[in-house]
Order: structure tokens, then C-alpha cells, then sequence
């Protein structure tokens, strides 16, 4: 095979989505190597994917297969939010182990730094004093101007980024509203990920930033503009959209092999059911307790 292939999944719903973007990967992706591979691992399963999501806020939304419970959409979603910004690492000090960016911190305070010679040969990074908040710039140039080609935010900082072993896999995301006959604004939006892992993350992806359109962008857009502003449809671009090899044998057993024997609505469950909102809605609490013993536990170091 020269080619990689380029796939492509339209489905009203994030849940039914997903499930036909991994049955897809599973059936017409390629073998790849990871650098990320042990000794032993089977090839990853791999393919660039295109998946658009016509209604993002519709039922079902969340899949059953996703590695993970709603605890942790809602963690993720707060992380989206800017709760763990704090979280990374101090740039001059090469032992500190924590993340070197958070995709919010990227998109709220993108910048820059510089590395400069530092003793005994080790180089330190140093801020070279620019910050955007590129979500200000683009909430305001939506409500001045909805149909603006420009409402754009990026993360990737190639000074950065081309050097360091875990770079940001999400790499843009861009905007533009579309108005209906009767007066509502339809967010539109696209985003780019470099690297998604399908099985074990892509979910948890699309649903955080589902609600951070809503509640970051959308419902900023609403309260300057005045004007009722939906979700529009999500054209979700996966450059590498795989699935390790290590993670292959669970997918089939967990999914593939299911399929034939459930019902959708046995797979998948409704965001909108009060059970499910309640369930997210009281997982905050226990997130901000563990982010604040986080904290505790990294300041007594």
C-alpha cells in the first residue's frame, strides 16, 4: 500500500459517531509502527479521518464503549475550562515531570519562549514576554462579525513543540455561524487534531469540546450578541486516527464483536436524561477536591 487511507463518517449524533469512525478504522484502516511501541506490540491500526457530527448536542451522545465514566467527561470538559492550567511544568527546571502545555492554557495564553544556554550545559527556556488570548479574539470577531473566515485558534508553537516528546496533539480549531430564516446563529466548526488516538481518547475528545462550544464560545457569543446561538455541525479532522496495536484485541471484544448482538440503544446512553446530567453535574465537586489535593500534594514538594 502507498496511500494511507482517508476516511469518512457523517452521523447526526457524537455516540453513533464515534461507533462508525472506529468500525470504519477497524475495517478499511492501514498497519502502522508507533514510537510508542513495545517490544512485542502488534502494529496500530491507522488512517486519516474525517467525521462530522450534524447535531452535536443531540442524543445519543455518550458511547458506552469509551474508556471511561461520566466522572471523567465532566473532569476532562473542567480541564478544557482552564481548572488544571496550573498543571504545568515550570519551564527552567528540568526535572519537573508535569505536562508541558494544557490545550486551554494554549488557547487562553498563547506565547512563546526561547531557549538560552544554562549552566553545566543544560539549556533553560525563558518567556520572550507575548501572550494572546486567542478565545477573547475569537468569541469578539464572531459577534462583530459571524460569517468571518478568521475565527481561528492554534496550539501548535514550532519553537517548542518539534523538540519536546509529547507535543499537542489538537491543532486548531476554527469557527463561523451560519443565521437561519428565523433569526438563530448555527456555530459551525472545524478541528484538527495531528495525532487522535481512537480508541482511547477520540471520545472523551469530541465530547469536551461539544460542551466547550457551548459553554466557552456559544454561550459567550449569545450573552454579547444577544442573539440565540446553537451548535452547528463538528467536522472533526484526525491526521493520524489509530488505534494501538495493544488496544486492538480490547476494541474487538468490547465492540466490534458486539455490535451484531445490541441494540444502539443498549450501547449508547442520552446526555439529556436527568439521571446522566445529575451524575455529571455532582461529579464536580469530587473534581475540584482532587485538583485542589493535587495542588496541596505539588506545593509540599
Amino acid at each position: 500500500m502507498n496511500n494511507i487511507p482517508v476516511l469518512h463518517v457523517t452521523e447526526s449524533s457524537l455516540a453513533m459517531a464515534y461507533e462508525q469512525a472506529l468500525l470504519k478504522l477497524y475495517r478499511e484502516g492501514t498497519r502502522f509502527k508507533t514510537q510508542y511501541d513495545r517490544p512485542g506490540d502488534p502494529l496500530s491500526l491507522d488512517c486519516t479521518m474525517n467525521i462530522t457530527i450534524l447535531e452535536p448536542e443531540s442524543d445519543p451522545m455518550i458511547h458506552l464503549a469509551f474508556p471511561g465514566g461520566i466522572e471523567n467527561l465532566k473532569e476532562y470538559v473542567l480541564e478544557l475550562k482552564g481548572y488544571k492550567d496550573h498543571w504545568v511544568k515550570n519551564i527552567n527546571d528540568p526535572g519537573d515531570t508535569r505536562w508541558e502545555y494544557t490545550y486551554h492554557g494554549r488557547l487562553k495564553r498563547y506565547g512563546s519562549w526561547k531557549e538560552l544556554a544554562g549552566q553545566n550545559g543544560r539549556k533553560i527556556r525563558q518567556d520572550v514576554g507575548f501572550q494572546v488570548d486567542q478565545i477573547e479574539h475569537v468569541i469578539q470577531k464572531l459577534v462583530d462579525q459571524p460569517f468571518t473566515r478568521q475565527a481561528q485558534m492554534i496550539t501548535w508553537m514550532p519553537n517548542h513543540d518539534l523538540s519536546v516528546y509529547d507535543p499537542p496533539c489538537l491543532q486548531s480549531l476554527w469557527y463561523r455561524i451560519l443565521e437561519d430564516e428565523e433569526g438563530t446563529w448555527w456555530l459551525n466548526c472545524n478541528i484538527r487534531f495531528r495525532s487522535n488516538d481512537a480508541w482511547g481518547a477520540s471520545f472523551m475528545n469530541m465530547f469536551g469540546f461539544i460542551r466547550f462550544n457551548r459553554e466557552v464560545i456559544a454561550d459567550e457569543i449569545e450573552k454579547r450578541s444577544g442573539r440565540k446561538v446553537g451548535l452547528g455541525r463538528l467536522n472533526w479532522q484526525a491526521d493520524s486516527y489509530h488505534i494501538y496495536g495493544k488496544d486492538i484485541e480490547q476494541a474487538r471484544m468490547r465492540l466490534f464483536d458486539r455490535l451484531d448482538s445490541m441494540k444502539p440503544e443498549e450501547r449508547t446512553l442520552n446526555f439529556g436524561d436527568a439521571y446522566i446530567r445529575e451524575m455529571y453535574d455532582q461529579a464536580e465537586e469530587a473534581i475540584l477536591l482532587k485538583i485542589r489535593e493535587y495542588d496541596l500534594h505539588h506545593e509540599g514538594k
